[in-house]
């Protein structure tokens, strides 16, 4: 595990984020228990994704030929991700604010007998060098990120035709959800104006915008948007967690991943 000279961060969400994910026990956490669900995917045949662990062999997010391509995982937790990438030939590098996600990384990485470089940085201020990487990918990694400051660096660091591929919460489910509750069927939060919201508890910051803001904000960072896919819950899926129910996953997108190359 690597990390460069902490910078100094203006954003309160940055420090009230990382304090969050820090403080996780190894074990438990109000998120579930992020070992054994680190362990969970890395042991994974093939890759599912989301909540609600749709299959690759169904989404058909990832590139066919991985073999030889430099991939980051921004917000990489676990890295399991980048595991599933590294099996599949890529020289995958993990990124995360959070030493604690980390150290869990590198106890999963010994136990699986797979090395890839792990990499401690915000990914609005990744310590890497740009045009470096083919895929730039995360999954949930970046909602507590601010997508004005992250965006321009996935840009930096993606070489001219490189991918872009980002997994997390639809703003329709944002819209829907309730401080510190799950999601329902109406309306609770306005659309306009949305960015930087609280859903979970009044610590952690997460940001969820319109769809086109995230046009005009991947636009205006050089890539162009190849795909939306709007994540469906198969009819016997279950999730670990807790905000939003089978039923609302089944009738409306909970997740979305959005696809975008990089002029």
């Amino acid at each position: 595990m690597t990390g460069a000279e902490p910078v100094p961060q203006s954003e309160q969400h940055v420090a009230r984020n990382r304090a969050y994910w820090e403080r996780l026990a190894p074990d438990m956490g109000e998120h579930g228990d992020q070992l054994a669900h680190g362990r969970q995917r890395w042991a994974e045949p093939a890759p599912v994704w989301g909540d609600w662990s749709v299959p690759e062999s169904e989404l058909r997010l990832l590139p066919d030929d991985l073999d030889g391509q430099d991939v980051v995982e921004l917000g990489c937790g676990t890295a399991y991700i980048s595991a599933w990438l590294a099996r599949r030939g890529a020289r995958p590098v993990g990124l995360d604010f959070a030493s604690h996600q980390l150290r869990l990384a590198a106890r999963l990485q010994r136990e699986h007998d797979l090395a890839f470089p792990l990499v401690l940085a915000d990914a609005q201020r990744p310590s890497l060098s740009g045009r470096r990487f083919d895929l730039v990918i995360s999954e949930y990694g970046l909602m507590g990120c601010d997508p004005r400051l992250w965006m321009p660096q996935a840009a930096r660091l993606l070489r001219p035709g490189g991918r872009l591929l980002v997994l997390g919460a639809t703003p329709l489910s944002t819209l829907c959800t309730p401080t510190a509750s799950r999601a329902g069927d109406r309306l609770v939060r306005d659309y306009f104006g949305m960015y930087d919201v609280h859903l979970v508890d009044d610590v952690t910051v997460e940001f969820s915008v319109p769809h086109g803001v995230w046009i005009r904000l991947l636009r205006e960072n050089g890539f162009e948007v190849e795909d939306l896919v709007e994540i469906r819950a198969p009819e016997d899926a279950h999730s670990p967690w807790p905000l939003v129910s089978l039923d609302w996953a089944r009738r409306w997108p909970s997740e979305e991943v959005w696809k975008a190359i990089r002029r």
